[in-house]
């Protein structure tokens, strides 16, 4: 895939099968700048609604002019693929309140909430950690989650003869970005196995997080002994760079703290708690959408579904992939709206443990009263909970 896929860019939605046109980014890098001034406004307002991410609402004045969506350019992203370029999200928001979508594409969690934070866009698609991240150092007052889109899809792919952790002793690995969900992920399972890793890249085993496309061109170049990557970056190493599974991180996950063995969150959706609070009609708008591509993703045939999402990371990151790769890649992960909630409690202890977050209380870290009254309204949906760590 072209490396330009990792250049942040915004594209303003108007309607369903509109075509997209570029906006100017120079405003991302000003808010950036005001990063911690800006993050820290609106907790008034916060505490008002409950510390949720608002109630369900209907009325055109909570409804805003424009919703700020980010997100990467990965499978395991999507249902804000599909949804973006099939005009499902930007519909929905269009239909429901008025609303006008533009999009943000990112590399990696830990930058998407540093925006999102900074005020440069409202909600992003995401992996969990960067979430709790966020919750936690702002004492709850950044995000709420508020709807999970994806299960599974993350993998320790390294090189031919590496058959078990002992041998990773001494090897570099890589990670798309500190702090993330497989740099987390990575570190929690050396850990397990007694091999040390710290984040200014000492110990026994180096990491270095980098640019997933950097790490395909850097394993190649035998720079590179292996990688904790989400799909398609773990497939494209395994069919085009010869690298072999190590861990499937399903095979970490047996189902006591989720629906079932193997399920594990890679990618849950949040939105700023200020914005939620001001628009929640807004929000509820953005799940009828993000639920309503997840219900196409989950009801295509695989062909049709592996055509599409090929074609949605043509539009974000600038290329398709090999069929073998986008097939591979869709078949190891599931898309859902449950966040898994009673996974959350382990992910942050893997980051405890990883030095890379504190120890906190995640209770309020969840608000899914719009997502179910949405699923209420849609067949074939249950309810879903937030195993005591929000409003559901």
């Amino acid at each position: 895939m072209s490396h330009d896929r990792h250049t942040p860019r915004t594209v303003r939605i108007t309607a369903a099968g509109s075509k997209p046109r570029r906006r100017r980014g120079w405003d991302i890098a000003v808010a950036l700048l005001f990063c911690a001034a800006i993050a820290g406004s609106g907790a008034a307002a916060l505490s008002a609604a409950g510390n949720g991410a608002g109630e369900p609402a209907d009325s055109a004045a909570s409804s805003a002019a424009e919703l700020r969506l980010g997100y990467f350019g990965n499978v395991t992203h999507a249902p804000a693929l599909v949804g973006v370029r099939q005009g499902l999200l930007a519909e929905a928001l269009e239909q429901g309140t008025g609303t006008t979508l533009s999009t943000q594409v990112f590399n990696a969690g830990p930058a998407a909430i540093e925006a999102l934070n900074a005020g440069a866009i409202d909600a992003a698609y995401l992996g969990p950690n960067p979430a709790i991240n966020s919750f936690v150092q702002s004492r709850g007052e950044s995000v709420a989650v508020i709807a999970g889109a994806t299960s599974g899809g993350a993998q320790l792919v390294v090189r031919p003869g590496i058959r078990d952790a002992a041998q990773l002793k001494g090897k570099v690995l890589a990670t798309p970005q500190l702090g993330g969900t497989q740099d987390v992920a990575l570190r929690s399972y050396l850990a397990s196995h007694s091999l040390a890793a710290t984040p200014d890249g000492g110990g026994d085993v180096t990491i270095n997080p980098t640019e997933n496309a950097q790490t395909l061109k850097l394993f190649q170049d035998g720079k590179l002994d292996g990688a904790w990557l989400p799909e398609p970056w773990a497939s494209r190493l395994v069919l085009q760079a010869g690298a072999e599974v190590l861990v499937d991180e399903a095979d970490l996950w047996d189902g006591t703290l989720a629906g079932k063995p193997g399920q594990f969150t890679t990618t849950v959706l949040v939105v700023s708690r200020k914005y939620a609070a001001d628009h929640p009609g807004t929000v509820e708008a953005l799940l009828r959408g993000h639920v309503a591509a997840i219900d196409w993703l989950n009801a295509a045939a695989p062909a049709e579904r592996a055509e599409a999402v090929n074609a949605s990371l043509k539009e974000a990151a600038g290329a398709e992939l090999p069929r073998d790769v986008i097939d591979r890649a869709l078949r190891n992960i599931e898309f859902t709206p449950d966040p898994l909630a009673g996974t959350f409690p382990r992910l942050l202890e893997d980051g405890v443990e990883s030095g890379l977050t504190k120890p906190a209380d995640l209770a309020g870290l969840f608000d899914l009263r719009a997502l179910n009254q949405v699923l209420a309204e849609e067949p074939g949906h249950s309810r879903i909970g937030a195993a005591k760590l929000g409003t559901e």
